[in-house]
């Protein structure tokens, strides 16, 4: 609620100013979510770990985090299928890495 001054009764900014872009804020949540989650799984933290995909292994990783994001965000039609291949093709060709224990699909 407005006071008579232009102050937000909740706030000292002026009621004209404008909010933190939050869809900014959620994409990073998002992302560092995606990362989070990459990081739990066991199959590509071995090819990290052993760097199975060479000496940027780990720089590798975060590209397929960067590339998972893409794929939400810029992706009007989310099949599952096209997410496991995009898990699939990246750990195979960038990390040297055949994920043959049902973790992609999970």
């Amino acid at each position: 609620m407005e006071s008579l001054n232009g102050i937000n009764s909740h706030s000292s900014l002026p009621s004209t100013h404008k909010k933190p872009d939050s869809s900014a804020a959620s994409l990073d949540r998002f992302l560092e979510g995606i990362t989070v989650l990459l990081s739990r799984w066991h199959g590509l933290q071995m090819a990290v770990q052993n760097q199975w995909g060479g000496l940027d292994s780990f720089q590798k990783s975060q590209q397929l985090a960067a590339d998972v994001f893409s794929w939400f965000i810029q992706s009007k039609a989310h099949r599952v299928e096209d997410l496991e291949n995009l898990l699939h093709e990246s750990m195979l060709l960038s990390l040297n890495t055949e994920i043959e224990d049902g973790s992609i699909e999970e």
